[in-house]
């Protein structure tokens, strides 16, 4: 039997955690670590006590044909990558490296293209998370240095979506 490499180690305990997850137009599911330990996971869902999409059978974003990417403050959800920053200790996330896996609610297919959103880049500079692993099918992944978010800060420019 094949040893899988440490990345897909990871990205495979992300997307054990999107299967907790309670939105019904994509799952996402998120890991932190550092130093080969887990810092945190998370997935996607209504916050604590709120209705989910799930139990809702709706999801207002699908409803307004809201594109990928843009008008997030519609959304109900809590992103993955929010939920695994609110659990962790900032002193624990400096120099981590975050993993990330999206799939589609209707087809289970990987999220093609996948990318946090601004709001959680903007999480994932202040945590001190250094690198970011997103899944792009069941073996291959893109590794993003958060420095270049940085650096490449598109809410100077206004870009939306991705």
């Amino acid at each position: 039997m094949e040893r899988i490499d440490k990345v897909n180690y990871y990205l495979d305990m992300a997307e054990v955690a999107l299967e907790r997850s309670t939105c019904i137009r994509r799952m996402w599911g998120a890991i932190i670590v550092k130093n080969d330990e887990i810092i945190s996971t998370g997935y996607n869902g209504a916050p604590r006590g709120r209705k989910n999409c799930s139990e809702m059978h709706e999801c207002i974003r699908e409803k307004l044909n809201v594109p990928r990417g843009e008008k997030y403050e519609l959304c109900r959800s809590v992103h993955a990558e929010q939920n695994a920053i609110i659990s962790a200790e900032r002193s624990k996330m400096l120099g981590s490296t975050l993993y990330l896996v999206g799939k589609n609610y209707s087809d289970g297919k990987y999220v093609e293209k996948s990318s946090p959103c601004s709001l959680c880049k903007r999480m994932i500079i202040n945590a001190g998370i250094k690198d970011i692993y997103i899944r792009d099918s069941k073996k291959e992944y893109r590794h993003i240095e958060v420095e270049d978010y940085v650096t490449n800060d598109e809410s100077i420019i206004g870009t939306s979506g991705y």
